[in-house]
C-alpha cells in the first residue's frame, strides 16, 4: 500500500509505504465494539452518589406504634417510601466500571480504526508542520491550506471533531498552535488508540515514515 505525503502548503511532496498489517486490517464489529466500549468505561468518572437509608440522618424512633392506630406500619421515617428518607437501588460511587482489554484486542482495534480511516480517504500524511514558535493564526492557515487536498475539504471548515493530530516526536511549538482550535486534538503517535481515531473525521500524521515504522513496531505481536 502507498499513500501521498504532502507538506504544510497542502503540496504533494512524496509517498510513504504503508504496511499490510497495520493498514489493511479487516473490519470487526463485535470486536470494535467491546474495545471502544470498555475504553470509555476505564475513562468514566463515578460521580452519581445517592444515600441509602442507613446513610440519612435520623429515623431512629418509630413513627407510632405497630398496631392499632389503623395506619400501615411503619420502623422508620428514613424509609426509601418516605419523603426524605433513603434511595433506594440508586447509583453509589463506589462502583467500578472498569474492564481489562486484552493487548491483542486492544492492537488489533487499532490496526482496524487506522484500516477504515485510510479506506475512507480520511489520513493525512505530513511530512512536518515547520512551527519553531507557538502561532494559533499558523496553524490555522495551516488547516486551510491542507483543506485544499482532495478529500479533506471540512478539515478547516468543521465545527467539531474535524481532526486529530498525531506527533511522531513531541513538538511544543505545533502542539500549543493548535490546542487553542476547538475542533483538532493533537496526541502523541506512541498513543494513538481505536477510541481517538474513531472520534473524528479525519486524522492527519506528522513525518509519516517514523510514525508508520512507530506503528508497526507498537502493533508487532510480541514473541
Amino acid at each position: 500500500m502507498e499513500s501521498n505525503v504532502y507538506n504544510a502548503a497542502g503540496k504533494k511532496t512524496g509517498s510513504v509505504q504503508l504496511p499490510e498489517s497495520v493498514f489493511g486490517a479487516k473490519w470487526n464489529d463485535a470486536l470494535m465494539h467491546q474495545v471502544v466500549t470498555s475504553m470509555q468505561d476505564n475513562a468514566r468518572t463515578n460521580v452519581a452518589h445517592t444515600k441509602g437509608r442507613g446513610d440519612v440522618r435520623g429515623g431512629g424512633k418509630k413513627p407510632w406504634q405497630q398496631k392499632g392506630t389503623g395506619r400501615a406500619r411503619h420502623c422508620s421515617i428514613r424509609s426509601p417510601i418516605w419523603k426524605g428518607g433513603g434511595v433506594a437501588h440508586g447509583p453509589r460511587n463506589e462502583k467500578v466500571f472498569a474492564r481489562g482489554i486484552p493487548t491483542k484486542m486492544r492492537s488489533q482495534a487499532l490496526a482496524m480504526a487506522l484500516s477504515k480511516k485510510v479506506a475512507d480517504g480520511a489520513v493525512l500524511f505530513l511530512d512536518s508542520f515547520g512551527m519553531n514558535a507557538p502561532k494559533t493564526a499558523i496553524a490555522k492557515s495551516t488547516l486551510t491550506a491542507l483543506s485544499g487536498v482532495q478529500g479533506f475539504e471540512k478539515l478547516a471548515s468543521k465545527k467539531k471533531n474535524a481532526a486529530l493530530i498525531a506527533f511522531s516526536d513531541k513538538s511544543v511549538a505545533a502542539e500549543k498552535s493548535f490546542r487553542n482550535i476547538g475542533s483538532v486534538a493533537c496526541i502523541a503517535v506512541r498513543n494513538l488508540n481505536p477510541l481517538a481515531v474513531l472520534r473524528s473525521t479525519y486524522l492527519v500524521i506528522e513525518d509519516p515514515k517514523a510514525a508508520v515504522a512507530m506503528i508497526e513496531s507498537r502493533l508487532k505481536p510480541k514473541k
